[in-house]
This record gives C-alpha cells, sequence and structure tokens, in this order.
C-alpha cells in the first residue's frame, strides 16, 4: 500500500484542515455548551463538496475516493466532533447506500440535492428494543396495492431532527429474520411520521439526534431500495463504510486531544521545569503519538480496499474498533496531562473526553466490532 497522498488528496486534506481551523474550531466550544446545530456550517459542507465526497459529479457529489473522505473526516472532527458525525452521516449512512443500491429515479430525487448539501438525510436502523441485533426489528412494511404501509419507530436518528429523507428498514416478511428486512426511503413531511424532540446526550451536543415513530405511513414501491428482503444485506455493507467514517472520527477527536495535552506540557511546569521534561509526561505522549498513527493507518487500509472494490468488512471493524478505543485511552490520558485544568469546561479536553465515548457504540458498538472480526479470523 503506498501510504504516499495524491496532490489530490493533499488538497482535500489542506482545503479541510482550513476549513476546520478557520470556521469550525471557533464554534466549538460554543456549539456543545449551547446544544446548536451548526446549520451554517452544513451548509458550508455542502458548498465544499463534503456532504457527498465519493459521488460523483454528475449525482452531486465530489467525485473523490475513501481516502480522501476519511481525511476530510478526521479534520472536521479534530475541530467539532458534532460536525464531523453529521458530516459522516450523510456520506455514509444515507449516500453511499443509494448510490449504490438506488435506481436512476431515486438518485435524482434523493442522492443527487443530498449528495450536493442542498437537502440532508438520515439512517434509521436502531430500534428502541434492536441495536446490536439489527434483524430483530419491530418496524413493519405491510405490503399494499401501491406499495406499503410503514408502522413502528427509530431511535437515536442522528440528522434526524432536520433530515430531509430516512433511509429506514424495516420488516416486510416475519419469520425469517435478516431475510425478511427490507430498505425504504421515506421523506420525513410525510403523513403519519412524527419526531420527538432531540436526545440529549453527553457529548456531541451539536449532531442532533432523535427517535422518529411512523403511523399507517404510505411509502410506493418506487421507494423501496433495492429488492424485498435485501433491507439487512444493504443495511450491513452500509455499516462496512460507515465504520471508515467513525474510525476517522475518532482519530480526529484524539489527534486534537494529543496536539493539546504536547503543548501545554511544554508550557506548564512543576518541580522547576516544563513537564514535558519529567519522563512520566514523555510515557504518556509517545503512547498517544503511537496509537494515532497505528489507527490512522488501520483506517487508510480499509479505506483503501473500498476504493479497489475489496470486501473490507473485517479491515472496517478493525479500524473502528482500534481507533474507537485508542480515543478513549487518548483522550483519557490527555486530560491526565492538563491535570485539573483538564477537568474544568474552561479547556477543550473535557469535551474531546465526553466526545470520544460515544465513537465505541453507534455504527456497531465495540464488541458487535469483536464478533465481526471473530467470525471473519474463524472463517479463514
Amino acid at each position: 500500500m503506498d501510504l504516499t497522498l495524491s496532490d489530490e488528496q493533499k488538497l482535500v486534506q489542506q482545503t479541510a484542515r482550513d476549513f476546520a481551523t478557520r470556521e469550525v474550531a471557533p464554534r466549538a466550544k460554543s456549539i456543545d455548551k449551547t446544544g446548536e446545530w451548526p446549520r451554517d456550517l452544513v451548509r458550508r459542507l455542502g458548498e465544499l463538496g463534503f456532504m457527498g465526497m465519493a459521488v460523483p459529479t454528475e449525482c452531486g457529489g465530489g467525485g473523490l475516493d475513501a481516502i480522501s473522505y476519511a481525511i476530510a473526516m478526521e479534520e472536521v472532527s479534530a475541530a467539532c466532533a458534532s460536525t464531523g458525525v453529521i458530516m459522516s452521516v450523510s456520506n455514509s449512512l444515507y449516500c453511499d447506500p443509494l448510490l449504490k443500491y438506488g435506481t436512476d429515479a431515486q438518485k435524482k430525487e434523493f442522492l443527487e440535492p443530498y449528495a450536493s448539501g442542498t437537502k440532508l438525510g438520515c439512517f434509521g436502523l436502531t430500534e428502541p428494543m434492536s441495536g446490536s441485533d439489527a434483524s430483530n426489528m419491530a418496524t413493519f412494511a405491510e405490503a399494499s396495492a401501491d406499495g406499503y404501509v410503514l408502522s413502528g419507530s427509530k431511535n437515536w436518528i442522528t440528522n434526524g431532527p432536520f433530515a430531509d429523507t430516512i433511509l429506514v428498514f424495516a420488516t416486510t416478511q416475519r419469520g425469517i429474520g435478516s431475510k425478511g428486512t427490507s430498505a425504504f426511503i421515506v421523506p420525513l413531511d410525510s403523513p403519519g411520521v412524527t419526531r420527538n424532540h432531540h436526545d440529549d446526550k453527553l457529548g456531541i451536543r451539536g449532531a442532533h439526534s432523535c427517535t422518529i415513530f411512523f403511523e399507517n405511513v404510505r411509502v410506493p414501491t418506487a421507494h423501496r431500495l433495492g429488492e424485498q428482503g435485501a433491507g439487512f444485506k444493504i443495511a450491513m455493507s452500509t455499516l462496512d463504510g460507515g465504520r471508515i467514517g467513525i474510525a476517522a472520527q475518532a482519530l480526529g477527536i484524539a489527534r486534537s486531544a494529543y496536539e493539546k495535552a504536547v503543548a501545554y506540557s511544554k508550557e506548564r511546569k512543576s518541580f522547576g521545569v516544563p513537564i514535558s521534561q519529567h519522563q512520566a509526561i514523555q510515557f504518556k505522549l509517545a503512547d498517544m503519538s503511537t496509537e494515532i498513527d497505528a489507527a490512522r493507518l488501520l483506517i487508510w487500509r480499509a479505506a483503501s480496499m473500498k476504493d479497489r472494490g475489496q470486501r473490507h468488512t473485517a479491515e472496517s471493524a478493525i479500524a473502528k474498533l482500534f481507533a474507537s478505543e485508542m480515543s478513549t485511552r487518548v483522550t483519557h490520558q490527555a486530560l491526565q496531562v492538563y491535570g485539573g485544568y483538564g477537568y474544568s469546561t474552561e479547556f477543550d479536553m473535557e469535551r474531546h473526553y465526553r466526545d470520544a465515548r460515544i465513537t465505541e457504540i453507534y455504527e456497531g458498538t465495540s464488541e458487535i466490532q469483536r464478533i465481526v472480526i471473530a467470525s471473519a479470523t474463524l472463517k479463514a
């Protein structure tokens, strides 16, 4: 694998870094404190082509590769994890499956304006009683003369309060497990759709999520994504790519915490010298640096496999597992370097610490990643 970035990838990295430094980072503390939805930053992401990066330009996207996406996700998330995950959901969980499985008509209506950032999409898989057990959904789509009638609920839907359309997964045939699941494109202004107030969360407080209810929502057959019964396959392949995005988000959070810890260690003095001269601090920084680099290499490996059209289920799971748990460890140690100041809301460190924790949970918990990795290992 060639680790040298192409000129195009370097340009993406610089563009994302400039945007993150100048426009996102100055807003991050306020977004976290107030829980505001960063509407203007989401609009700017669209203008930069970052809401549908891998979607071809003729479909409204940026026409870029998965490594460029991972690079941009790292940069944006280093500045503000809330803004990063809004971008991730649009790219990985909404645009990617529409691009892979959508008909020409579906792409025209439900992909082009979303990839360009004009509209916003979200992804509805998790339910109150089925998170990790995604094959056991209560939401049901009953066949009707002109399509389906959808009833049920989905929760923890990131972008849900502001999205225009949801890609929702529902059971269409009971009793056959995952083979009875189908995927549907549902405009959120459809009769019978209601949304709860956004969730109040520990971290990523600006990336609003909510529970969405469907009560006898009529969905035409033309809005089914893929064949009937193919929903579980679509969901799992979508999450393979989504885990690259969340791994990159975790990497960005960790890198930001690490860089601030390094700078602080050179300024803070104890026992007459900067704390960076104490071996105890040096060892923490060395471990953080090593883990961050290792995570980036795993992410780029999975992304490069996606770009080559290779199956990357295990590699994405490995990247997501390591990067998310690494982010928790790094932010923990970075906060320790800050000491009492790290625990204060005056500094960014406690925000990074809170934001990192969710990356071990959404788009497949660490436990699910281990199941995926073990399954691939035992099949080898």
